[in-house]
């Protein structure tokens, strides 16, 4: 629990540094190009669609029970809303890569440089292996997204079935790029095995924070006049919360790699 909260404020610390601000802004133009891209093409679509499902599912008649009462038909606001919180994560999926590929490795070089000076570079996992491992975590996160669309249609588990399959996936491609450069293949083994639980949960737990933002990006929604500025806002938002649990990650992994080390050393007999 030390480990844990140690390494939270620090990345907590880290995040007001300018040259992690100014990191996290380089990904909002291609995911703010892409958002505004596909609303651009598919929001009316998308909408008619998400309409058309709530209309075939049990939501159908709770809709015209509504009307019926005379307080308006819910469905469209319904269906757009229903778009965001499906729209959202694929934006958190995007913005995940990205610092894993582009921001990642310079977050881990700047702690490294500032608090881990001594630390060996094993290199236990390549460029490559992170890109293998990150898109072979990602396809089976997007299985996981597709076999738990139906729970959407439940309102309390679309705020908590997405969040948990993003966490899980932040977990596993942070922690791997976090010991790649630094670890070996079998302390970065170890250090998963021992410290599992811990690394979960904070993939977990911004996970939720990074669902966060989807209040900005509803607020687009229902404020018109400021969707322009509330949405590239909920984006960069996306992109901090994720350098923020990569530099968690990074000051776990490198401190609990510090430790496994010092152990080590400390049972290796003088000679």
């Amino acid at each position: 629990m030390q480990l844990l909260l140690d390494s939270f404020w620090r990345a907590g610390a880290y995040c007001l540094r300018p040259r992690v601000i100014a990191l996290s802004l380089l990904p909002l133009l291609l995911i703010a190009v892409l958002a505004l891209g596909g609303g651009y093409f598919y929001w009316d679509a998308a909408v008619q669609g998400m309409r058309s499902l709530l209309d075939a599912s049990v939501m159908g008649l709770i809709w015209n029970w509504w009307q019926g009462t005379g307080l308006g038909d819910p469905r469209s606001v319904m269906a757009q809303m229903m778009v965001i919180l499906a729209a959202a994560p694929v934006l958190v999926l995007v913005s995940l890569l990205i610092v894993a590929l582009l921001m990642t490795p310079a977050l881990v070089a700047l702690v490294a440089q500032r608090r881990f000076p001594q630390l060996e570079r094993k290199r236990g996992g390549s460029f490559i292996a992170s890109v293998a491992w990150s898109l072979g975590s990602t396809v089976l996160a997007l299985v996981a997204l597709l076999v738990s669309i139906p729970l959407w249609l439940v309102p309390p588990l679309v705020l908590i079935v997405p969040p948990l399959i993003w966490g899980w996936l932040t977990y596993r491609v942070m922690a791997f790029d976090a010991l790649a450069g630094h670890a070996s293949k079998q302390e970065r083994q170890e250090i998963l095995r021992r410290h599992r639980t811990s690394l979960l949960g904070i993939g977990i737990l911004t996970g939720y924070l990074g669902a966060a933002p989807s209040i900005l990006w509803a607020s687009g929604v229902v404020f018109a006049a400021a969707f322009f500025v509330l949405v590239p806002l909920a984006i960069w938002s996306y992109t901090l919360i994720f350098a923020f649990s990569s530099l968690w990650f990074t000051h776990y992994g490198l401190a609990a790699l510090q430790s496994l080390r010092a152990e080590a050393n400390d049972a290796t007999p003088a000679a």
